[in-house]
């Protein structure tokens, strides 16, 4: 029998993917309109709900995620559908990784704490009879995608021979290639009813450094690459009148925080799951007329990196 996902955030960069994944897998996919439509009635007969809808650019994140938690909330309930949410990284601050299930949330930036009372909120649904899964993933990576951040900034010059960094060029981040992340939520859709309630799920991705990137981009174009630094002044200078410079400026700590996802806990779930290699989403990366990636899709909603 064919299932149904109800994907809220289609347009997105994560919504986008999803719905191509499931699609792919067989189940039929609705593409939830924020503008027109009714998530309790587009919900009815939905096996799960793909929840990857945030305001763009951070806008009013503190006032309408908590609205949009509850609504989709009250869809899951009047449906019986299963939640699943792309999380992120947000929830963790500073601290030291790698970050896995267990480690505590302590959010040092505002959108973190959103983040964590979002979570929160969900975790307690469980009690409430909805189940949900946060497959929890890094910087999200779409090399089809012109607003994903590695194509927007880190290579935006690649084919000058230049590369961007956002923080120290050394530091180890968590990235996440969005093909992959999508086909991990239909892994763990249909593995749905061997879940818990509530399942906190780090997808593991891949940790590299911009020295990394540059390194592996090097060797396969045969050419000496330059890193330089992103100009956060000229953020600062546009966050009075800019609403993204400004929300920006608050999450520039990750860019200086190493960290990775411990993926002991989503191997234990997806055991036969098989990730895209570094060096393939490298290759999905090289300039082509002078652009990185190739094709099209849909800002992510979050407009920033997981």
């Amino acid at each position: 029998m064919t299932q149904t996902a109800l994907i809220l955030g289609a347009s997105g960069n994560f919504g986008h993917n999803a719905a191509l994944a499931f699609e792919t897998a067989g189940w039929t996919v609705r593409r939830f309109d924020r503008k027109t439509g009714d998530m309790i009635r587009d919900a009815q007969g939905a096996d799960v709900i793909v929840n990857a809808m945030n305001p763009a650019n951070y806008h009013a994140w503190d006032k309408l995620i908590p609205q949009i938690t509850e609504q989709v909330l009250a869809a899951a309930k009047a449906s019986g559908a299963t939640v699943i949410i792309p999380g992120n990284v947000y929830v963790f601050g500073d601290q030291p990784g790698p970050w896995d299930a267990d480690t505590p949330h302590r959010p040092v930036a505002r959108k973190g704490d959103v983040r964590a009372r979002m979570e929160a909120r969900y975790r307690k649904a469980a009690s409430e009879g909805v189940q949900t899964i946060i497959l929890r993933g890094g910087d999200f990576i779409d090399p089809a995608s012109p607003g994903a951040i590695l194509n927007m900034v880190t290579l935006k010059n690649l084919a000058k021979g230049r590369i961007t960094a956002m923080g120290k060029p050394e530091i180890r981040r968590a990235y996440a290639y969005l093909p992959d992340m999508a086909r991990a939520a239909v892994a763990l859709a249909d593995r749905r009813e061997n879940l818990a309630r509530f399942e906190d799920v780090p997808f593991p991705g891949n940790a590299f450094s911009m020295t990394d990137l540059k390194t592996a981009l090097e060797a396969r174009m045969g050419r000496i690459l330059t890193i330089r630094r992103f100009p956060w002044w000229q953020m600062r200078l546009a966050a009075p009148v800019w609403e993204l410079a400004r929300e920006l400026m608050e999450m520039r700590y990750l860019y200086d925080t190493p960290h990775e996802l411990d993926g002991a806990k989503f191997h234990r779930l997806l055991p036969d799951f098989t990730e895209t290699p570094f060096e393939s989403m490298v290759a999905q990366h090289m300039p082509t007329h002078g652009k990185t990636g190739s094709g099209q899709s849909d800002v992510h909603p979050d407009k920033t990196p997981a």
